[in-house]
């Protein structure tokens, strides 16, 4: 089921676009553009997986789900971060890693992120070279990917609308998804790929399950919900009332509105 060779012409093809856009990084001096190719690294693992193999229903339907997964991400962050500077999160790492930043982030950042998007990539290839069958998980597993794919897409287009908003600087978004979870869109992508994750055991592969374990480590503890939250408080005041109010990842019922000490009004 694990294909060695496979998997390293889709580590190569990785590395080779974490390169290229390193080489970019160079000349705009900023390393935030890789989280736009992020999703372009998963699916050129996937893409590699599926032109090795001759794809059953299972793989061809899980190349159309990360096809619609990666093209919408990759428009989104990158539209967001147009026109921006570089993300807070690398400006520190920038500053840690001093002197020389613009090359040790080669490493540090671009290749890192390869090798993590490899091993989030493997369920494709179970998927791609998996039993032609596709039986009761095949189905739950495509629709927990399905319903994660939208809930981050709803979340990321309210999130979106509320920056718009003239009024936003400085405030919380509480409503919508948000009303729900402080972070829905990762929900939504941990969503995401446990389905992925299940379609590779649907195929027979126990070890994609690698996939949505690192996948939900990283959303929760390291590049997610605890570095985005470090320091929002200091740049937002009203988000200690907000995480009192609203869980952090998985959605549930939010709790009682607090009174805005200024008026004696429910600030929600």
């Amino acid at each position: 089921m694990f294909d060695l060779t496979a998997g390293l012409i889709a580590l190569a093809v990785m590395v080779a676009l974490a390169i290229a856009t390193w080489l970019v990084s160079l000349k705009k001096a900023d390393v935030s553009i890789v989280d736009g190719l992020w999703p372009v690294f998963i699916w050129a693992g996937g893409f590699v997986y599926a032109w090795t193999a001759p794809l059953t229903l299972r793989g061809w339907i899980a190349m159309s789900l990360l096809t619609f997964w990666a093209a919408r991400l990759c428009i989104h962050i990158t539209a967001r971060n147009h026109g921006e500077p570089e993300d807070r999160r690398y400006q520190k790492i920038r500053a840690n890693n001093q002197p020389h930043f613009e090359y040790k982030s080669l490493y540090i950042v671009f290749l890192l992120q390869a090798a993590l998007a490899w091993i989030v990539a493997l369920p494709l290839m179970a998927a791609a070279r998996g039993a032609a069958g596709i039986d009761f998980l095949d189905v739950f597993a495509m629709s927990l990917a399905m319903f994660g794919i939208l809930f981050e897409a709803v979340a990321d287009w309210q999130l979106v609308r509320f920056k718009a908003r003239p009024d936003a600087h400085g405030s919380v978004l509480d409503t919508g998804l948000c009303r729900y979870s402080r972070h829905p869109n990762y929900f939504g992508e941990c969503c995401a790929w446990w389905g992925f994750g299940f379609l590779g055991v649907a195929a027979g592969a126990w070890w994609s399950l690698a996939s949505p374990l690192l996948m939900t480590l990283l959303l929760l503890k390291v590049s997610g919900v605890t570095l985005l939250e470090s320091d929002i408080g200091e740049r937002r005041p009203a988000y200690a009332r907000y995480v009192r109010e609203t869980r952090a990842f998985f959605p549930g019922r939010p709790g009682k509105r607090e009174a805005d000490p200024a008026n004696g009004a429910a600030t929600r």
